[in-house]
């Protein structure tokens, strides 16, 4: 018995082929490049938030008095640890350094400015905020730091056993 398929399906197989082919070629780009551009993205915003007040400490104060508005802690401290947590952990985001510790204070920040300050804004944190969950979950990649140790270690280990 001969099974004859018709042109559609014909063009739909090797349609189909291709956009297998194509998913192929596109997941042999290193998870480790992806990880690395998220720990950049997102640890930029952070950094260049924290250089805005640095560059412009009164208007940081005021804005923490007047829109801001964080409850229960005096807004000059406000701005102080918000700056601290800016101007810091991002540089250990960009390094792959104690990454997924890092994250920590970012992802209290940004619940912080969810419920706090823009709630309206939710896309924005929800975007940053799974970019960091996805590190922490998932580990900064092969391109840091942390990876560079973790592998110092185990050859140690490795070496011991031995």
């Amino acid at each position: 018995m001969t099974i004859v398929q018709s042109p559609d399906s014909v063009a739909s197989t090797g349609l189909r082929r291709r956009f297998v082919s194509l998913r192929e070629h596109l997941e042999r780009l290193p998870l480790g490049i992806i990880q690395l551009a998220m720990r950049v993205a997102v640890g930029a915003v952070f950094f260049n938030s924290g250089l805005l007040k640095i560059n412009s400490w009164e208007f940081a104060v005021k804005l923490f008095e007047d829109e801001y508005k964080v409850p229960f802690i005096d807004p000059a401290l406000a701005a102080k640890l918000a700056t601290f947590n800016e101007l810091t952990f991002p540089v250990l985001l960009f390094l792959g350094l104690a990454t997924r510790f890092a994250t920590l204070p970012l992802l209290g920040m940004i619940t912080v400015i969810q419920i706090f300050i823009y709630p309206q804004a939710w896309t924005e944190h929800l975007l940053w905020a799974s970019i960091l969950i996805f590190i922490l979950t998932r580990g900064p990649g092969t391109l840091s730091v942390d990876h560079f140790i973790e592998r110092h270690f185990d050859r140690i280990r490795g070496a011991g056993r031995t």
